[in-house]
């Protein structure tokens, strides 16, 4: 049986990384590890909340490491933090972490780096899958998720907040990814079939800030 760390990002692929990686009979998910930005109290890019954060740790029923990252925040500063999340992991016997990248080898290539020291493995359970396929098998399965943030150089701001639905991925212009996996936007997941129990969620302040539009997301 391997022992699994999933990096958490709030969002729709990391749920669906935990689907897959929970239907494979010698893997065995131990923990969730997520970023925050420790001034905003708020998951780096995603911008959620960190009480969110743990709502959803709660509903899948598995403990959350928090990497606190300070802010601003250099890419040296990262990796130290990060490193420490590796000697952890070692030091608590797990064998392999797992990320929920589609297709940007680029990302790929940066984390297998990362992990070349550490004796950890690195897993890509989601990698290669067709994002429009993707997209559908998702939804069709019960996930269930909220735009929380939307690239303005991208998709306009009016998207956030929005369910990330078949609605959805019919209104997006043809230039973005259906997942938002080129950054166009980021979702927190409210519901999927790895939780015990759907989020109660309201949208609350749209902010816009250096070329981002960010929505709150509120307990219901």
């Amino acid at each position: 049986m391997k022992k699994v760390l999933l990096s958490w990002s709030s969002g729709k692929d990391s749920a669906w990384a935990l689907h897959l990686l929970k239907q494979q009979p010698d893997i065995h998910v131990a923990a969730l590890f997520t970023t925050f930005n420790s001034a905003a109290d708020r998951v780096a890019m995603h911008a959620v909340g960190r009480a969110l954060v743990h709502e959803q740790a709660e509903a899948v029923g598995l403990p959350l490491w928090s990497v606190e990252l300070p802010w601003p925040c250099t890419n040296l500063e990262y990796e130290a933090r990060l490193s420490a999340v590796l000697a952890r992991a070692h030091e608590e016997r797990f064998d392999a972490i797992a990320f929920g990248d589609l297709f940007l080898e680029d990302i790929r290539a940066y984390r297998v780096k990362q992990l070349e020291e550490s004796g950890l493995e690195p897993l890509f359970p989601v990698w290669g899958i067709p994002t429009g396929q993707l997209s559908r098998e998702m939804i069709a399965a019960g996930v269930k998720a909220k735009i929380t943030c939307v690239d303005q150089s991208k998709l306009g701001s009016s998207f956030a907040g929005r369910d990330w639905d078949g609605d959805l991925l019919c209104a997006l212009p043809p230039s973005i990814d259906p997942c938002g996996e080129n950054g166009e936007f980021h979702t927190f997941v409210i519901e999927s079939p790895v939780f015990a129990r759907e989020l109660a969620v309201r949208t609350g302040e749209l902010v816009e800030r250096d070329g981002f539009g960010f929505i709150d997301l509120l307990p219901d």
